[in-house]
């Protein structure tokens, strides 16, 4: 697994360049590629030249200033200014996008089973797949998502466990340096044998332990026995010839030493320089010793000081792996937060669309800020909109309009498009295909006067009104519904800056 790249995060988390190519069930087409990341489209953008673009990939291109369109060149079509990519050129591509995502797709992540449409994968499955790989935030070994949870919890090195004495956090390789300086480690004394004493208080207990073993008062003349504290009484009457045996020989010895300090003096002299001979060793001896214990609580100290550093330095690792887990903790909730609110968004959307929905074949479309909205068409903004969904029973066919303000094919510049859309349903399987019904549509004069009425009866060999495979059929309907200059005069069409759409479908045979 070690040898695997990490999986891409998910398009949810943030804008992304195109989705890899290999997610694609099906054979691949060059339209559906963007002409910047030559992956496959990620909310297209088309630009003045006609070439699509992820909307990340143009934002990107065009963030230093306007670039050239390489796809041009590489066509040799280019042609300024309209081969020049700028901001402001180029508009969302709804129509590709649909297309896009109604493509049927596959995971990329070894062993996963998923299948579904790109929609579906970008939505419910990317960034989100089990057999993704990710990874180890502590030692950053790559696992697959569905073992990382027990990776962490029993077998990576860098995991952090809190120790079951003093409950202070450890990485598990310093488990053992851990236990060395642990004040709640147990201890068991060698002494009385009692376990489970703390580090902490193991010196206070030898201090009063009766049994625990201590050199004999006269081991400084020889006397190597290790007696218990309750028994050196017992000790030192039972080896009092012992005891006093060594201390004639020692006392013998420093009479030996003092008779060779004194040899070929005169007696009084050498006994006098000899005196002051082993007073000046016996002071200098003190001296030594003195020295010698203030050196061993020097470096008992320094020896302490290390040890308390050493763990002030592991605590300091222990606190900064802390804050980075809780910070991988808050962007694990603010990407939580973040789909929450998608989903939230979504279904407000289909809140919003169910209150809009009729069920009997009519729909009127109310289209307020009519103004603002036929000015982002002739600004390529947003040249097409889709009305609420509408059905002619609760069970029955379902569809919506899609009108262009500025026209559209044949129309565009001189007047105003309006299409019929047939729509996949929930009850499509039951309904009879292809859809026959003949359908009307209106652009209402609000005094009541002349409508402008066009109605068609479906061309049923036409793929627009088969049996829906993706969320919409191709829109047919009529590119010239109404002439612009008809909306430019003064009418009874736009009325507070807003018209009204009719349709009425026929529901004779259902």
């Amino acid at each position: 697994m070690a040898a695997q790249e990490p999986s891409p995060p998910s398009s949810l988390e943030g804008n992304k360049p195109g989705f890899p190519k290999k997610i694609l069930a099906n054979k691949l087409e060059d339209k559906h590629l963007c002409n910047i990341c030559l992956k496959i489209l990620r909310r297209p953008f088309q630009a003045q030249c006609g070439h699509r673009f992820c909307s990340y990939c143009f934002n990107k291109a065009v963030s230093s200033g306007p670039q050239k369109c390489s796809a041009c060149i590489k066509e040799d079509i280019f042609e300024e200014p309209t081969s020049i990519l700028k901001q402001g050129c180029a508009f969302p591509d709804n129509a590709a996008k649909r297309e896009v995502e109604a493509l049927e797709a596959v995971c990329i992540n070894e062993e996963c089973s998923w299948t579904g449409t790109i929609k579906e994968y970008e939505a419910n499955h990317e960034g989100k797949c089990d057999f993704r790989i990710l990874p180890c935030p502590s030692c950053k070994e790559l696992l697959r998502a569905n073992e990382l949870e027990r990776h962490n919890e029993r077998e990576c090195p860098e995991r952090t466990l809190n120790c079951k004495y003093c409950k202070e956090p450890f990485h598990f390789k310093n488990i053992k340096a851990h236990d060395e300086i642990c004040p709640k480690y147990p201890m068991i004394c060698e002494g009385c044998a009692k376990k489970k004493i703390p580090r902490e208080k193991y010196v206070d207990h030898i201090k009063l332990c009766t049994k625990f073993r201590t050199p004999c008062r006269f081991h400084v003349v020889g006397c190597d026995m290790m007696v218990e504290k309750e028994k050196i009484h017992d000790h030192e009457q039972a080896c009092s010839y012992e005891h006093l045996n060594l201390l004639l020989h020692f006392i013998m010895g420093i009479k030996v030493n003092l008779e060779c300090l004194g040899a070929g003096a005169p007696v009084q002299g050498a006994s006098v320089g000899a005196a002051l001979e082993l007073r000046r060793c016996q002071e200098l001896e003190l001296k030594v010793s003195t020295f010698e214990n203030i050196v061993c609580v020097l470096n008992r100290e320094m020896e302490r000081s290390a040890t308390t550093m050493e763990a002030y330095n592991r605590q300091h690792r222990l606190d900064q792996d802390k804050i980075e887990i809780l910070n991988n903790k808050v962007r694990q909730l603010e990407r939580t937060v973040g789909l929450r609110d998608l989903s939230i968004v979504e279904m407000e959307g289909k809140m919003r669309e169910m209150s809009a929905a009729t069920y009997d074949g009519v729909f009127v479309w109310k289209i307020s800020d009519f103004s603002k909205k036929r000015q982002d068409a002739v600004a390529g903004r947003a040249p097409a909109m889709f009305s609420p969904a509408f059905y002619t029973s609760k069970y029955g066919y379902k569809m919506c309009l899609r009108i262009y303000l500025n026209g559209d094919g044949t129309g565009r510049g001189t007047h105003l498009s309006l299409f019929f859309v047939v729509m996949r349903g929930h009850s499509d399987a039951l309904l009879k295909w292809p859809f026959n019904q003949k359908v009307t549509l209106m652009l209402l004069d609000q005094n009541n006067r002349e409508h402008i009425i066009d109605a068609f009866r479906p061309d049923i060999s036409s793929s627009s009104f088969q049996r829906p495979v993706s969320d919409m059929n191709i829109a047919s309907g009529c590119p010239l519904f109404c002439p612009l200059s008809k909306l430019d005069s003064k009418n009874s069409y736009i009325r507070d800056d807003t018209i009204f759409i009719k349709a009425i479908v026929d529901l004779t045979g259902l």
